[in-house]
């Protein structure tokens, strides 16, 4: 049985992280916060402050709720993001409606949750959120208390101006989300566009190959052409008596079989002996990852720590050789001795388990491993110079193999005394890994 690795494993639909979605919240509720405080204390208009109050409170326990429950840098699917981004939209027009409805300035903000569905979920999702927030603005223009003004003067707005304030809104929700869907689409075909150069590189990968096994098939031929050109030149010189030239026949068959042979292998190497050149076992795999980290005085050990069935067999995938190794030269980098590779596999899943006996991961940071933005190091010291950080390199390799289908842990290795932990596992059924043979 055969598996492709291939970005059809869900990671390409789980495009925001939670932790975006809970900052972005932190700071609408702190603007909530604030505004509500500065009406109801330094202006002193009157308008139900404990309903607002508890409407932003709700906003806080909620992601006090996502933070406890999930962690940080986990990616919601789809459905999870709109069912969050409709809550945004609910809280705030709670909100609007409790101090002015539509005649409140910020009224403006109901377009943020659609924008940033545009920007990260299909275009059915936004349009259903958007078509979910006209209507919410449109009941605004009818349902809501008065605009929180100076005690004894009500502000009395028109009709028509309230009409006017729901059609800016209706028209800068559909604008900023069309025009934002288009630039965030643009940047999602970067992305396919890099992927395809990937596939590409693959390609050129089987090309050369081909030109190598070429060479070697032209080198092989060179010796039966020979025999027969030799045997031909010893045929013209003879006289043609049957009985002497009976051997020389034969051996011309020969060579000609051996030949064809040769010209049939060749031809039939992407139904065949394509496998020769883009699988190899496990263990060859880690072994060729391992490799070039091996001149820097750090000893590299690897071992299989469980085993049930065969040996998985994996296709030859540029993305995962770089991420592995680059996870592997992190170990190297702040490893004291030794670095251990551990691997395991059962008939579900296909596990790689990198151990160093460094300092760890700082736990400040341990949850934040995997985006781009961390800081360079995990301490100021490190066993060798040059070597990647736990920034960009580090979310480069993560993305490549959860792209991959692979679950990509870190953590610190606290049972063996210290040292950084980080577990790569395949699922069989989704990844590019199958039993190998007996």
């Amino acid at each position: 049985m055969e598996y492709d690795l291939a970005p059809e494993t869900g990671f390409s639909t789980r495009r925001l992280r939670l932790s975006t979605i809970t900052n972005t919240r932190w700071l609408a509720t702190f603007g909530q916060l604030s505004a509500v405080a500065f009406v109801a204390l330094v202006l002193r208009f009157e308008f139900p402050v404990i309903a607002c109050v508890v409407l932003i409170v709700l906003a806080a326990l909620l992601n006090l709720v996502l933070t406890w429950f999930f962690p940080a840098n986990k990616r919601l699917n789809p459905a999870g993001v709109l069912a969050v981004l409709v809550f945004d939209v609910a809280q705030l027009a709670g909100l609007l409606a409790l101090t002015g409805g539509l005649t409140n300035p910020f009224c403006v903000l109901l377009v943020v949750p659609v924008i940033i569905s545009a920007t990260t979920l299909a275009p059915r999702y936004t349009a259903l959120l958007g078509a979910t927030t006209l209507a919410i603005a449109t009941a605004l223009v009818f349902v809501y208390l008065p605009l929180p003004w100076y005690p004894d003067t009500r502000l009395e707005i028109p009709l028509v101006y309230v009409a006017g304030v729901w059609v800016a809104v209706a028209s800068m929700l559909i604008f900023t989300a069309f025009y934002v869907y288009r630039v965030a689409e643009e940047a999602r075909r970067l992305s396919d566009a890099l992927a395809a150069t990937e596939l590409v590189l693959q390609r050129e990968q089987h090309l050369s190959a081909l030109d190598g096994l070429a060479a070697a098939a032209a080198h092989e031929l060179g010796t039966p052409l020979a025999t027969i050109s030799l045997v031909v030149k010893e045929m013209g010189r003879e006289p043609l008596d049957p009985d002497s030239l009976r051997d020389d026949i034969t051996l011309l068959r020969t060579q000609a079989d051996r030949c064809r042979e040769i010209l049939r292998r060749l031809s039939t190497l992407g139904a065949g002996d394509e496998d020769h050149l883009a699988r190899m076992a496990l263990r060859t795999m880690i072994e060729e990852v391992v490799a070039p980290h091996r001149e820097f005085g750090i000893a590299i050990t690897t071992v299989v720590e469980s085993r049930d069935g065969d040996e998985p067999v994996c296709r030859r995938n540029p993305a995962i050789l770089y991420g592995l190794g680059n996870l592997v030269e992190n170990a190297v980098d702040f490893a004291e001795e030794t670095v251990e590779i551990r691997l395991s596999w059962t008939p579900e899943t296909v596990s790689v388990r990198i151990l160093d006996d460094g300092p760890g991961f700082p736990p400040e940071v341990l949850e934040r491993i995997g985006e781009p933005d961390l800081p360079l190091a995990r301490f100021s010291a490190r066993s060798r110079n040059g070597g990647g950080g736990l920034g960009l390199g580090i979310f480069i390799a993560k993305t490549l193999l959860e792209r991959s289908g692979a679950t990509v842990r870190f953590a610190n290795a606290f049972s063996s005394g210290k040292g950084a932990d980080v577990v790569v596992e395949w699922p069989r059924q989704s990844g590019q890994l199958a039993a190998g043979e007996k």
